[in-house]
Order: C-alpha cells, then structure tokens, then sequence
C-alpha cells in the first residue's frame, strides 16, 4: 500500500513498504530541469546534479563514494528536461545511513570553486562524447527543430561556453530558485515501515529550510511544433534519421491508447517497424518509435540508423506502415498481444525496488498523485480497437519533423514529411 505525507516545510514524501524485499531505494525528486533554463544557463541543471557529488560540509567527493561503496549500495542521480533525480539502493538496514548521506548532498553540498572547475571538464568531456554519439545526438537536434527558442527544445548538457561561465554565485542562485521543498518529492520503496520512512526522512529534511513559494515557474508556456527538417551533417557511416509528430501530455488518458499504439509500431522486437524494416530487409540494426510526455505536450517519433545509399527506402516503408497503422489501426490479435506485453512489462518491474521508486516519484512530481496499478493496468485493459484507431489517426496523419545526424542533404529528405 502506497502512501503520501506532506512535512511541514511543503517537502511530499511518498512511499510504499515492500516487507518481501530486502533493499529499499529512496529518490529525490526536483520538478527542474533544462525546460527551467533559459540561453544564458543552459545546461546549469545538468552542473548542478553533478556538483552535488563533489563535497560537502562532512564529507569529500571521495568520501562520498565511499559512504555508499561501505554499504554496499548504489547511488546516482539524472537530469531529463522537467526533473532532476539523485537516488540510492541500499540493504534495509543502511536506509538511515543512505537518506542521511543523501540530505548532506542535497543541503549542505559546497560548491568549492576548485572542485566545479574540475567539474566543468568532465562535462565538457560528456558533451564532446555526446556530439560522437549520432543515434543520441540525432534527439537533440529533433528537439532544437521542433521547439525552437523554447526551453524544451534545449540539451539537456547545455553549451560549453555556458558551462566555463558558470559561478558559485550562479549554482547558489539556481538552487534558492528551483530546490524549494514545494518543488521537491521525496520517494522511498522497499522494506521500510512507512512510520519509520517518514520519521527518518523528517528528522534530516524537515527542519532544512522553511518553506517558500517558487512564484512564476518560467518554461512552463506550451511550445509550438514546427514541421521541417534539419540535417547535422557528420561523416559517419550511416544515416540517423527521426521522423516526429506532436504527441500527447502526461496525464492525457489518450495515453494508454498511444502506449499499445507505440508497442506495435515500434517498440517491440514483433513490432511492424522491426520485423519489416530489420528481419525482413535487413536495412537496420536499430530501429524504433518512441513517445515522450510532457507536463503540457508530447513527442512521437521513429529513430532508425542505416546506410546513406538506404535512407530514402528505409523513410519510404515508415511512412508506408504509419499510413497504414492510421488507416486500418491494429488488428483484435494485435491489440491482445500487445496488452500482455505491456502488463507484462510492468509486473515485471515491480520485482525491482528502484521502479517502484521512480514510479511513485515521478507521478507525484508531475502529476501530484500516484497511479495505482490497478488503475493502469484496468486503463490498458480497457482500450479498443477503436481507440487505438482514433489515437492513431490523431497523431500518425500530421505532417512530419525530420531531422538527421551524417552524410545527408536535407532536401533529399523534404518529400518524406
């Protein structure tokens, strides 16, 4: 049985107590990311989650590892576009040690000048990686095209010539702006009693600051979606090529719909787009459709990776298997299949503390209440033939974004939106 408490301060600490596990795994959960940001600070939020592993007022960036290392436990943190999320996965009985390491990061991290300019290298270095990952790099630029100037078309590692200009002042600034406990959820799964949960989790976030309003909330107008293609030329072997189309928000119930949708597009090795594009043609190694939801709008899209002499038929039976799948929708076997897969999916991810943690987080931070499963899984179940047909033609008749990462023109790509 899940649970919810609001401590006094406005911090929400969800949880669900799993007495046949042994490991519980506790997030932190931030409602900021590179949507908050603005051309100036891009890639700040990105900074500061690494900037909270490198010291404290107790510990030293080694000691830290350290800590988690002594218990045998993991922990780690990520940035996505709206949230931030620093989490751990510890034995039961080192949950103490885990949520008092965690608040020491989180409150009491030090910024100390020499250790963010260490700091700033290493994520130049990802970013330098990044730009030689073309399957990777080919989202971002998706992203730039189809928002533009708006937040949410931002990387998420922001610019190296914003990183260098980073102050202390700057990462005090953003925190006192964006780590508030009204923007903050805290989520703890596994064998942990809620009472002893909670208390833990008040007696070290509790008193830590009080509580604030964030005011406006910048980044959060809905962006356009332009339809057009942009190309980011790289001599590389093959063609990364996206096709996307406006999608659907979180917490849109057309969701499920779109979810079976996906599965049988895309997102499954039975999946037309596999089985055609890959097993039959032998055209790619990787191929794929995708969705992101966000708080007010979403992205569908196809990824595929194939040869540059490849590209024109590999977009030309994409377009083909959409126009169908929009036309006649999936068959009764179809949609019965791919219900089981995605409830299988998901019973699965329950044996695993961590999921149930993220699950619970993430819904509470952007949805502001937890998803039951039995309330997703009657969602999943309930969906028709019909359904899946209206979702599809919604989304899968729209004009196409196109964009493309190797050695490619983009007008030789215009006739496939």
């Amino acid at each position: 049985m899940a649970y919810k408490t609001t401590l006094a301060n406005g911090i929400r600490v969800v949880g669900e107590e799993i007495p046949t596990m042994r490991s519980v795994s506790i997030g932190l959960w931030i409602g900021t990311g590179s949507r908050y940001e603005n051309p100036k600070n891009n890639g700040i939020s990105h900074f500061l989650e690494h900037l909270l592993f490198k010291g404290t007022e107790r510990y030293s960036a080694r000691e830290l590892a350290e800590v988690f290392d002594g218990i045998g436990g993991q922990v780690n943190a990520f940035t996505s576009k709206e949230y931030t999320c620093f989490y751990a996965k510890v034995l039961d009985e080192h949950f103490e040690t885990a949520v008092d390491t965690l608040a020491d990061m989180l409150l009491h991290s030090q910024f100390a000048p020499e250790e963010m300019e260490k700091e700033k290298k290493v994520v130049i270095e990802e970013i330098r990686m990044y730009e030689d990952t073309p399957d990777e790099l080919v989202m971002d630029v998706l992203a730039s095209g189809v928002y533009g100037s708006h937040p949410l078309g931002y990387t998420i590692l922001g610019r190296e010539e914003n990183l260098l200009s980073f102050s202390r002042a700057d990462i005090q600034r953003y925190v006192q702006a964006h780590y508030t406990p009204d923007n903050i959820v805290i989520a703890v799964a596994g064998n942990v009693p809620e009472q002893r949960a909670v208390a833990t989790v008040e007696r070290h976030f509790g008193q830590a600051f009080p509580a604030a309003p964030r005011g406006e909330q910048l980044g959060l107008a809905v962006p356009g979606f332009a339809r057009e293609v942009h190309v980011r030329r790289k001599d590389t072997e093959q063609v990364h090529v996206c096709l996307a189309v406006s999608g659907l928000p979180v917490g849109d119930p057309r969701l499920y719909a779109l979810v079976l949708l996906n599965n049988a597009l895309g997102n499954s090795p039975s999946s037309r787009l596999f089985q055609e594009i890959r097993e039959e043609r032998g055209l790619a190694y990787s191929v794929f459709s995708f969705h992101s939801a966000y708080r007010d709008c979403g992205m569908f899209g196809v990824y595929a990776g194939t040869s540059p002499e490849t590209v024109a038929e590999v977009l030309t039976l994409v377009r083909g298997i959409c126009a169908q799948l929009a036309e006649e929708g999936l068959t009764e076997e179809e949609l019965r299949k791919g219900k089981e897969q995605v409830k299988g999916s998901m019973m699965l991810s329950l044996e695993s503390t961590s999921s149930r943690m993220s699950r619970l987080g993430k819904n509470e931070l952007l949805l502001g209440r937890e998803v039951t499963l039995d309330e997703t899984l009657d969602g999943i179940t309930a969906v028709t033939v019909d359904d899946v047909r209206q979702v599809a033609r919604d989304i899968l008749q729209q004009k196409f974004a196109i964009a493309a990462v190797g050695p490619v023109d983009g007008e030789e790509l215009e006739r496939f939106q």
